[in-house]
């Protein structure tokens, strides 16, 4: 049994801490808001954002941020990606040399560029970063549908630890070295789900859809192979993989929120009405920043931000997507 401690009590990660219990771990869930471990404490469910996924008697929850971390085999990091420096900074002294950290956002921050491991790496230098992420709803995995997911790790020894943890029956899990591809699919592909949402919002079809997900793959395999990923990476559970599900799931924040603007919402709105954190809207700009920086062409999320920022029409932005100059799909497949 591994005792493991979750930074953060959002949706994510109340199903990681059911699935850990259901792998006879002990979990210890941290939470700064008293009145959200208090209603752990007293229905151990999280009945706003992920109501009827109910853990263990066993599970601890505090608002002691020391508690969460001190003496655990793993530290599972699963604030929003918006939070994960100042939450980093706050755990910095806390954590013990060589500490496993498993950080399970999904983002870029915006001015720095980095990734959510590399944020962590530089805030606590002593700790063992590794990520997790592929296409895994909370809403899914907190009802035990069977899901793939990925463990990436520069050690291969933590990321077989960290496998044998989290893999069950119908939690299957994956190990790839690939740290930096992992995590730029897995921030990008929220900007495309907002692209995708739009669409759906403006009434668009299927057509579109699969349009938007091949050419967003493209887009994210293109910047995060310039940056130094696996193009493999990019065709597997953690680029097209997590793209999917996210474009096409009502489960999915980004997408909702795209579909809310795509009716003529204003970001604003939309944000409000998902009611969560929409990583996309963060990862959009460093996007854009990424792209300038490794001089790549990223049209779809080009167009993402200014219909986010700049207040163009989606329908405006799907037309200029559309009449863009005329291109070979594959550059790399020469002609006979």
């Amino acid at each position: 049994m591994a005792k493991v401690g979750i930074i953060g009590a959002g949706s994510w990660g109340t199903a990681l801490a059911w699935l850990l219990n259901n792998n006879g771990h002990h979990c210890t869930m941290y939470s700064a808001l008293p009145e959200e471990i208090e209603m752990f404490r007293t229905y151990h469910e999280n009945k706003d954002k992920l109501p009827g996924v109910v853990l263990s008697e066993e599970t601890d929850f505090t608002t002691d941020l020391s508690e969460a971390i001190r003496g655990m085999d793993v530290i599972v990091m699963a604030v929003p990606s918006k939070f994960v420096r100042n939450s980093a900074h706050q755990m910095r002294e806390f954590v013990a040399e060589g500490q496993k950290i498993i950080d399970v956002a999904k983002g870029i921050e915006e001015h720095t560029d980095m990734t959510m491991s590399q944020i962590i790496s530089e805030e606590i230098p002593q700790a063992d970063v590794s990520v997790l992420s592929g296409p895994s709803h909370a809403e899914e995995v907190g009802r035990g549908i069977p899901t793939t997911i990925v463990v990436g790790s520069s050690s291969k020894a933590t990321a077989e630890y960290l496998q044998n943890i989290f893999m069950n029956d119908v939690f299957r899990v994956y190990i790839s070295p690939d740290v930096l591809g992992i995590e730029i699919g897995a921030a990008l592909k929220n900007v495309i789900a907002l692209a995708a949402g739009c669409a759906d919002g403006l009434g668009y079809g299927d057509n579109t859809k699969a349009a938007l997900i091949t050419r967003g793959i493209a887009e994210i395999s293109r910047l995060g192979v310039a940056m130094g990923g696996n193009a493999a990476t990019f065709a597997g559970l953690t680029g097209m993989g997590d793209l999917i599900v996210t474009c096409a799931s009502m489960h999915s924040r980004n997408r909702r929120c795209g579909i809310l603007i795509g009716q003529g919402k204003s970001l604003e709105e939309a944000q409000a009405e998902v009611k969560m954190v929409v990583e996309g809207v963060y990862s959009a700009k460093a996007g854009i920043e990424l792209a300038k920086k490794y001089n790549v062409e990223m049209p779809i999320i080009t167009e993402v931000n200014k219909v986010l920022f700049e207040g163009k029409d989606p329908s405006e932005a799907v037309r200029d997507l559309m009449m863009r100059d005329k291109k070979i799909e594959n550059p790399l497949i020469p002609w006979s």
